[in-house]
């Protein structure tokens, strides 16, 4: 009774606050069957929101910070959420063995989104859609099957999303993890499985690979302009592109490798908010890796003075370099 009164006290609290352009987003939650010393709350977007509590079973962990636009956290790494500005969430999670039952509570614009990502991952789940196409090549799954199953989960993704109760920036998120999903399946899974199986992709029954994307637009609004995966899918989207235009020139394309002339192509092919999103994306994952990182000097410069629009992308890397 007091875990409810408390989180009703700071839904009303996070309620009162709607009006403010930035508000404060409070995530709680009690952890049973937890093996680990630590508990961590980590957000993808940056290194600037996180928390870490000692394991205490039953014990509540509360985080409130401010943000000014959606988040996806995630809880040991594991257990996934996502919050907008004023939401107020509490995650019940049970451990027991590799199972992991979760149940949210909070406010009702919280819960909806959240139930909207779970309802994804039970589509997936209920599949056997495997999240990494290094497993499928592990399991030998055909090109043929990967994205026939590809276009059946963004059939049903799409349907759930269409029915779903959630924000519409939740909404734009899920979209763009599901694009993740299923056009890094068409466009990087038979060059891979050629790669590793020795199966040509012109013998893999999946039709013109290089029409394989046709009618697809890729995303451009704020919270796809902040998943990781989707970043992932706009660069090799280019390559795929810039391979394709090379070919029909009669000409050989070669993918850049390094960080330069991967800086290079993608400042060439997008622009606005997208060349925004994925010139900094690459520079924070090469300092992040923490080797050689002089050579994002002149890059991170160039940068500045052509391409950064969004002020929060400068601040992540500059704490990053300190």
């Amino acid at each position: 009774m007091k875990k409810k009164l408390l989180f009703a006290l700071i839904s009303i609290i996070s309620l009162l606050g709607t009006a403010t352009s930035q508000q404060k987003t409070t995530l709680s939650a009690q952890i049973y069957g937890y093996q680990r010393d630590m508990v961590y709350f980590d957000c993808v977007q940056t290194p600037l929101i996180a928390q870490e509590f000692h394991t205490n079973p039953g014990e509540e962990h509360i985080y409130s910070f401010d943000c000014d636009n959606l988040v996806y956290m995630t809880i040991n790494g594991r257990v996934k959420v996502v919050l907008q500005p004023g939401d107020s969430l509490h995650v019940d999670i049970n451990y027991d063995g590799k199972n992991v039952k979760v149940e949210y509570s909070g406010s009702e614009r919280a819960v909806n989104n959240n139930r909207l990502f779970k309802g994804i991952e039970n589509i997936k789940r209920s599949m056997r859609y495997k999240g990494q196409l290094l497993g499928c090549i592990a399991l030998d799954i055909k090109p043929k099957s990967r994205i026939d199953d590809s276009r059946i989960l963004l059939e049903k993704a799409n349907a759930l999303i269409g029915n779903s109760q959630a924000s519409d920036e939740a909404k734009n998120y899920v979209k763009a993890m599901v694009d993740y999903d299923v056009y890094m399946s068409f466009i990087e899974y038979p060059v891979m499985y050629e790669s590793t199986r020795g199966l040509a992709v012109a013998s893999q029954e999946i039709g013109d690979y290089w029409n394989i994307t046709e009618g697809y637009t890729t995303r451009n609004d704020a919270e796809s302009l902040s998943c990781p995966e989707y970043a992932s899918l706009l660069m090799r989207y280019c390559f795929y592109m810039n391979e394709k235009a090379a070919r029909e020139k009669g000409e050989t394309y070669s993918m850049p490798k390094v960080m330069e002339e991967m800086y290079k192509e993608f400042a060439s092919f997008y622009s606005g908010e997208q060349r925004d999103f994925l010139l900094y994306t690459l520079l924070r994952n090469f300092i992040m890796n923490g080797k050689e990182i002089e050579r994002a000097d002149v890059l991170y410069k160039d940068y500045l003075e052509k391409y950064n629009s969004n002020a929060s992308y400068k601040s992540i890397i500059d704490m990053l370099l300190q």
